[in-house]
């Protein structure tokens, strides 16, 4: 069976210095290959500067590979058609409050994507906003509220509203929970396990929380420097891992856990 997700010998080096005569490079990416299937989350782990960041802004579009492609389905995603890529694959950051403009209602917010993306009547978009908004926990009514209206856990869950109107077939969730105190995080984690069920999304999950990624993710991809430092299960890489830099992370959480 075709994965949902195809990353083939994607890397992303840039540009230091523009003199012919010294040219400087930084690969922030070595060449990886990696599959996610629908319904599964892969969670993206390792310290600040292991290339997590560059990995995400390749996948929604931000930045353009060096080498490598993406497919969806079986279909490459053009780097240039943004509007392609917007439409099946969407991220959700750590600080949701900052991405939401705070002179738009609620409603305003999540009709951008679908002017831009689709041909619906206005009636239809509204329609639209309203069931997603349900669907994420919050209210109808809501559309008409601002973002300063809305606690920290709510702003996330209109960020996720934002994220699913489109009907994605990947969502990338950049430290998206780090944010949120255990018993929201709780509630969060399992309303996104129920839309992955309802909607046969695939996560990418990034980050540095490894009880989040063990109650999370199906497969965990270990980056340092740029490369992948082993890749497999989440209960075998967290309880047998091969690489003394996995093991470090790990020994670093746990001393962060005994210690607070």
């Amino acid at each position: 069976m075709t994965a949902l997700l195809q990353v083939n010998n994607l890397s992303k080096t840039f540009k230091l210095s523009r003199n012919w005569f010294n040219r400087k490079t930084f690969t922030a990416l070595d060449p990886i290959s990696f599959e996610v299937q629908a319904y599964q989350t892969l969670a993206i782990v390792g310290e600040t500067g292991s290339g997590k960041s560059t990995l995400a802004k390749l996948l929604v579009g931000a930045e353009i590979p060096t080498t490598g492609h993406i497919k969806l389905n079986g279909q490459t995603l053009q780097p240039g058609n943004f509007k392609q890529r917007c439409q099946h694959v969407r991220m959700i950051f750590q600080d949701s409050g900052t991405t939401l403009n705070p002179s738009l209602t609620i409603g305003q917010l999540l009709n951008e994507p679908l002017v831009l993306n689709t041909d619906l009547t206005e009636e239809a978009r509204h329609s639209l906003i309203r069931e997603t908004l349900q669907k994420v926990g919050l209210l109808a009514d809501h559309m008409n509220f601002y973002p300063h209206m809305f606690s920290g856990g709510q702003k996330q869950r209109i960020s996720l509203a934002r994220a699913i109107i489109l009907a994605p077939q990947v969502i990338i969730l950049d430290e998206a929970l780090a944010s949120l105190d255990p018993s929201l995080r709780a509630q969060m984690i399992n309303l996104l396990l129920d839309l992955q069920e309802q909607m046969g999304l695939a996560y990418i999950l990034i980050s540095h929380n490894l009880g989040i990624v063990r109650h999370f993710s199906d497969e965990i991809m270990v980056l340092s420097q740029g490369q992948v430092m082993e890749m497999g299960k989440t209960s075998d890489i967290l309880n047998k891992p091969k690489h003394k830099y996995t093991k470090k992370l790990i020994m670093s959480q746990r001393f962060q856990l005994s210690h607070r």
